[in-house]
């Protein structure tokens, strides 16, 4: 994996908006708290200026951590037609052996969320299934052993 992170333009956005809220309101109610701080006097015993200057290393981190994902971010398009190939930005329909079948939309990692049904692209289900087609059967490489899956339909 390069530098590259995988993206939805509305993940894209989502992350812009934050980072949007972290450099405004957030920066600025941080630095309320430390002139506070260090006008109480004696920064060495001072927990206040102390933690402030944690959460201010933390907030700097996470500033950075979002303007070098977006900076690197490919942005997948949700497409109606993947030419029948899973790809990310992929919805797929799959089924488990015997099990019920289930949908999900293949994204980048940032953005993966199983439990509603959105997988990444290096989880092992997600890396089995890029590259697959309508009706074939694919192993997903699991902790657990292998699962084989059959996709169902792809959207």
């Amino acid at each position: 994996m390069g530098d590259e992170q995988y993206l939805t333009y509305d993940g894209a956005q989502t992350l812009r908006k934050e980072l949007e809220r972290l450099k405004g309101p957030e920066r600025d109610e941080l630095a309320k708290r430390l002139r506070s701080a260090i006008q109480m006097g004696d920064l060495s015993e001072n927990a206040d200026y102390h933690a402030a200057k944690e959460h201010q290393a933390f907030l700097e981190g996470k500033i950075q951590e979002l303007e070098y994902l977006l900076k690197n971010a490919v942005i997948i398009e949700e497409m109606d037609n993947h030419k029948g190939i899973v790809t990310i930005g992929s919805q797929v329909t799959i089924q488990e052996e015997d099990y019920p079948p289930e949908t999900y939309f293949l994204v980048g990692q940032k953005e993966a969320d199983p439990k509603n049904g959105r997988i990444s692209n290096e989880s092992p289900f997600g890396a089995a299934l890029l590259g697959g087609k309508e009706g074939e059967e694919v192993i997903a490489e699991t902790p657990g052993g292998q699962v084989h899956l059959r996709i169902l339909k792809i959207f």
